[in-house]
């Protein structure tokens, strides 16, 4: 991620460095939402009028984004434009955009850790409480789990017409990242046979999801029987995944007499490839090694200090000196959202019940929800204008948490302890949701600053914010001897995010405004970005075929360079160097 910003911030410098003198104005209308409901199929004029500050004198700037009201952003905690230009002097503005670059690093790590600490263990949690298959389990929950920054983020960019653009840019542009650096570099890492079906099913369903896009941004508007439809996709996909493994495992079943050939046990045998089916054994034999001989009892201070430690000693010898200093530097935020959030273990023989942290949960939990639900707007509600909400909500968390508190005890968890998981599902969602709308207002603002579009921070920096992440734990399982696992989740989790980032946040729109979702192309850009996803599916739909399935370090390289070229053609067509005639 480090190095994602750093080449950003050096393309920016450069693109100042060409305009300085005479800022060009984005005359290109931004992919944006309308709310007009009279001429549902027409283009409107969404210019962001913040695009002018650039071309006005440093001392004016601040009075500009006060007195303008395309600047005042409605998503987010903090208006990121007046912290530009109005928090330090106008000679210092350098120092404020370093300062918000380091503070946009910092939501993306929170996006991180709310993610993989605790979004994702609780919705485990939740899976095996309902008892589902692992089938199912990984292309609902886990692919819920894994795609909450992407979803969040697209969610938070719909939400205003000056920022779409960065939702198609962020989807798309993950989207090829993921489909040709992740999956090139799984293939130079470790070179294997990829199980046929499941990727050419994975492969269509992405091409199906990329083209109605497509489609989309071509007409520039959906209705309510669109949008359904789109988030319905994925409803078939989930079936056909479902259906998919039913049969094979039928197959299986009834060939066990007589050996499986090879070709067949590796076409299908990826969609049983689930990590967490050994998990919880390995856990329960890596605890027991350290479980000691005689029974004791810790006491409840000793407890809540324990639990609120996110540094597991036994691991901190093993690990390298780089996870040491990055560990130091999580340890403040791992602290904070432990907290705030309950995880539920079904793996642990405790299931992770940690009797005064949970009871502290639910005072600290229902508050965050409240003061950050929205941005906010319910942190100064007043209850007949005179109780304020967050204090009712402490009171009342107060009350439970003692009642917990006093018919429990620290060995034994209760019989409701699965609930908690439900409580950490929500205000890690929630927590979510409001680092997202941070970083795209965060973007925003450095697009205004910088005279860059909306999709072009969308590409690189979101996108590479919200995929790093996937593109270390992918390589990892690689090494560890999974290549299918991992290049399955490189196309399946990818669906989803696309999937549900377009759709929920046209629906979210049509459910506030009660009208149509309009989209405006951000002119060439845009058709790139859809024409060069689209062609990479392409490619890897006809040459893995040819190749037999076998994705050797050849098909890797090719891979990396067909996006190295991709963001050569982006960046030269945002700054103009490539244009229509």
């Amino acid at each position: 991620m480090c190095f994602a910003v750093y080449l950003s911030l050096l393309v920016f410098s450069y693109h100042q460095q060409v305009t300085s003198g005479s800022h060009v104005l984005r005359n290109q209308p931004a992919v944006g939402l309308s709310k007009n409901t009279s001429l549902p199929m027409m283009f409107q004029n969404n210019n962001d009028e913040c695009d002018l500050v650039m071309n006005l004198s440093a001392a004016d700037r601040c009075a500009f984004v006060k007195n303008t009201p395309d600047c005042n952003m409605e998503d987010g905690f903090i208006n990121y434009l007046q912290v530009a230009f109005c928090l330090l002097p106008p000679n210092l503005t350098p120092l404020t955009i370093t300062l918000c670059v380091i503070w946009l690093i910092l939501l993306f790590i929170i996006l991180g850790l709310a993610a993989s600490k605790f979004f994702c263990p609780n919705l485990s949690a939740i899976s095996t409480s309902l008892h589902l298959t692992h089938n199912v389990a990984g292309v609902t929950f886990l692919a819920l789990g894994n795609g909450a920054p992407d979803v969040f983020s697209a969610m938070a960019a719909f939400s205003h017409p000056h920022t779409a653009g960065l939702a198609v840019g962020a989807l798309f542009g993950a989207g090829i990242f993921v489909t040709t650096v992740v999956a090139g570099s799984v293939a130079l890492v470790k070179p294997f046979a990829v199980a046929s079906r499941p990727f050419l099913r994975d492969v269509i369903f992405y091409m199906a999801a990329v083209f109605w896009t497509f489609l989309m941004l071509y007409r520039g508007t959906t209705t309510l029987g669109e949008t359904l439809g789109y988030l319905g996709l994925y409803v078939v996909y989930v079936l056909t995944v479902i259906i998919s493994a039913y049969i094979y495992n039928r197959q299986k079943h009834s060939m066990n007499v007589a050996p499986i050939p090879a070709e067949f046990n590796s076409s299908d045998s990826s969609d049983d490839e689930v990590p967490c089916l050994t998990g919880g054994t390995i856990q329960q034999e890596y605890e027991s090694e350290y479980r000691p001989l005689l029974p004791y009892s810790e006491s409840t201070i000793k407890i809540l200090l324990s639990s609120l430690n996110p540094v597991d000693n036994r691991k901190w010898r093993r690990k390298s000196w780089s996870w040491r200093v990055l560990k130091v530097l999580k340890t403040p935020l791992e602290v904070l959202l432990l907290l705030c959030i309950p995880v539920v273990d079904p793996d642990k023989e405790d299931r992770n019940w940690r009797r005064p942290l949970n009871c502290l949960h639910l005072i600290t939990a229902p508050l965050v929800c409240a003061l950050t639900f929205q941005s906010g707007i319910y942190g100064d509600y007043m209850i007949q204008g005179q109780f304020p909400l967050w204090l009712l909500i402490f009171l009342l968390g107060l009350f439970v948490s003692a009642i917990v508190f006093c018919t429990t005890t620290n060995e034994c968890p209760p019989k409701y302890h699965p609930l908690f998981a439900l409580l950490g599902f929500v205000v890690s969602a929630v927590l979510i949701s409001a680092a997202a709308s941070e970083v795209v207002s965060l973007l925003h603002m450095l697009g205004v600053v910088l005279s860059l579009s909306n999709t072009v921070l969308g590409l690189t920096l979101l996108a590479w914010g919200n995929s790093i992440g996937d593109c270390f734990s992918d390589i990892t399982i690689a090494r560890q001897g999974y290549p299918r696992m991992a290049i399955s989740a490189c196309f399946g989790g990818i669906i989803f995010n696309m999937l549900f980032g377009v759709g929920l946040g046209c629906l979210v729109q049509m459910v506030q405004t009660h009208s149509y979702v309009q989209f405006e192309a951000e002119g060439l850009l845009t058709w790139i970005l859809a024409a060069s996803l689209g062609l990479s599916l392409v490619l890897s739909f006809v040459i893995v075929p040819l190749c037999r399935f076998h994705l050797g370090r050849a098909y890797g390289i090719f891979l990396i360079v067909f996006y190295a070229i991709f963001l050569l053609i982006a960046l030269l067509t945002e700054f103009g160097k490539i244009h229509i005639v």
